[in-house]
């Protein structure tokens, strides 16, 4: 038993401060329900930041967790590994793709995509042709080369220079792309939705777009879906219901339901300009990892699951069209599948934050996605019961701030 007692006072005592945690522990999970140390419970609509598709403690992933722990966690890049091998397969027999890179992030699956972009370019046209556009408000990790990429100043600014040529340009301006994109491009980046830009679903017609411009130029379209990914969207990728299809993708947080893998996607032609030596990494692909994810795989690429997050979607706008009928809270609803955001009225404009506090207060963990977003990101597989509870919950934490509000501005 281990004796050395912390609390949520300790995180500032001992942590550097980059993040600001609530003010609860969470202690153990299971299904879409969380226990603090305390003892109290909450209804998950956050999933470890769109993570635990399938719940915590999902036990068939228990079982592969402890049988390969047993067995193997990790032996290095000189070596292969068998779930390794059977999660690629599994991956690209469901993809565009014949060929996966693993690493242990979504930020070190951007930073490997990037750079063979960089280097596709490179070997085939020269060093000039060396451009990556990307879209404001995006996100694409906190690497130094993916956070430069992302299209949110404020994770980039006060580091110092950052890599060249760069360029951002709106989300979902068609008419942008076609002017920007030209001979210097080597890659364009782009989420399907959206995520910490504000649950932002693109418009077909400009992924149309950004794919006959790139094959216009011979630069490369790169699918950042590691939010979307895994069944998020109701497809297991969201490409897979735009009619377009990126030369890469990359995948990352649902994969490994919280064990951290990340996974970069692509052809043979262009895998080809990765040589040995080029690009690594020391865990990324670990056996450990590769077993737990190909299960994830494996379960969530089922089509009735699939099918069930695309019913949890109806029934979680409609709690949320009732809670807005109730209070007018939101300016609109948007999003795919299980990868919902609730925009504030300019009444709460502005805060998001405090309405995710006042739902860990009542009983609910939340997110936002930027100040003016809500953002719900639940299990694919969320109990029904469980979601009605949760938003019963809601509509108490919510009441409690719009009925502060309206006595604020009647003083």
């Amino acid at each position: 038993m281990n004796d050395l007692t912390v609390t949520r006072q300790t995180f500032d005592e001992v942590m550097v401060p980059v993040f600001a945690p609530a003010a609860f522990v969470p202690d153990r999970g299971l299904g879409s329900r969380v226990w603090d140390t305390q003892g109290r419970d909450y209804i998950d609509f956050a999933g470890g930041i769109a993570v635990t598709a399938l719940g915590h403690a999902h036990p068939e992933l228990l079982k592969v967790l402890h049988e390969q722990g047993s067995k193997l966690w990790h032996i290095g890049n000189g070596y292969t590994n068998e779930p390794v091998l059977r999660l690629a397969k599994r991956l690209e027999d469901l993809t565009f793709a014949d060929r996966a890179f693993f690493a242990n992030s979504g930020a070190e699956a951007n930073e490997a995509a990037l750079k063979l972009a960089r280097r596709v370019a490179f070997e085939r046209y020269g060093a000039d042709k060396a451009e990556i556009i990307s879209f404001t408000q995006s996100f694409h990790g906190r690497t130094f080369f993916t956070v430069s990429v992302g299209g949110q100043p404020k994770y980039s600014e006060g580091f110092g220079p950052v890599p060249a040529g760069i360029t951002h340009l709106p989300y979902n301006d068609i008419e942008a792309a076609k002017k920007a994109i030209g001979p210097q491009t080597c890659a364009v980046i782009v989420e399907p939705i959206q995520g910490e830009g504000g649950v932002i679903p693109a418009d077909p017609a400009f992924l149309k777009a950004l794919r006959e411009a790139c094959d216009q130029y011979n630069a490369l379209l790169i699918f950042d879906e590691v939010q979307t990914g895994v069944g998020r969207s109701g497809h297991f990728y969201a490409y897979q219901d735009t009619g377009v299809t990126p030369d890469i993708l990359t995948t990352a947080k649902a994969l490994g339901n919280g064990f951290p893998i990340g996974a970069m996607l692509t052809t043979t032609d262009l895998a080809a300009h990765f040589k040995v030596g080029v690009h690594g990494t020391t865990y990324g692909g670990n056996p450990l990892g590769a077993a737990i994810a190909e299960k994830v795989v494996e379960l969530v690429s089922d089509p009735k699951v699939l099918e069930g997050v695309r019913t949890r979607s109806e029934v979680l706008k409609g709690h949320l069209a009732k809670l807005d009928g109730r209070f007018g809270l939101f300016t609109q609803v948007r999003g795919k599948g299980l990868l919902i955001g609730a925009e504030l009225t300019d009444a709460y404009k502005g805060r998001a934050k405090d309405f995710v506090t006042a739902a860990g207060e009542h009983g609910v963990i939340m997110l936002m996605a930027g100040p003016d977003v809500l953002r719900f990101v639940p299990s694919l597989i969320m109990p029904l019961d469980d979601m009605s509870e949760g938003f019963a919950r809601l509509t108490k934490a919510f009441g409690e701030i719009v009925g502060a509000n309206a006595q604020a501005v009647s003083r």
